[in-house]
């Protein structure tokens, strides 16, 4: 099966919490300090909100979720078939989770997620916790095709491999598109 994701930053997260609550008739599966998330499956969406907008509030990025390797790997195969512009992350973590992801850039910049969630951590993302901790950051990636920059903050989770033609609009800077 495969999940409509949607992460939307949020200034309040204890009224969002509440009004998202009310609307899809059912409490977040995961609540944080910063982050909330519904699995719902009437509608099959993974839906997502935070704090970590960094200053901005809105849609962050959109994505699908699947529940095995293969549905991962076929999204990846028809991206780099398309020749859609590619940012692996590969196994990594962020938004509570560990997982194997890979991202797409719309063209109009917008972040799109496809990835696959292999287990829940108890940080945000293990690379804060490991630099608040004294350990030295993720490089970021370079983008050695000169297409759109990595998205959003990515290479705070993971240094992403980017490949694929350019589409022609840079990647807007989103805050975290690591969920």
């Amino acid at each position: 099966m495969k999940r409509f994701h949607v992460h939307v930053h949020v200034q309040d997260l204890a009224r969002n919490i509440d009004f998202y609550s009310k609307m899809f008739g059912a409490q977040p599966a995961r609540v944080e300090a910063d982050y909330a998330k519904w699995m719902l499956d009437d509608p099959a969406v993974n839906f997502a909100i935070s704090t970590r907008g960094h200053g901005h509030t809105g849609l962050d990025h959109l994505g699908i979720q699947v529940d095995n390797d293969a549905d991962l790997a076929a999204m990846k195969d028809r991206a780099q078939a398309a020749d859609l512009s590619l940012i692996d992350e590969g196994a990594t973590t962020c938004c509570y989770a560990r997982s194997d992801k890979h991202w797409v850039i719309d063209p109009q910049g917008l972040p799109w997620e496809h990835f696959q969630t292999l287990g829940s951590i108890p940080v945000f993302r293990e690379a804060e916790s490991a630099v608040a901790a004294g350990a030295t950051s993720v490089a970021p990636a370079v983008d050695a095709a000169g297409a759109a920059s990595a998205a959003a903050d990515a290479s705070a989770c993971c240094t992403p491999r980017v490949s694929g033609k350019p589409i022609g609009i840079p990647v807007k800077s989103v805050g975290s598109s690591c969920c």
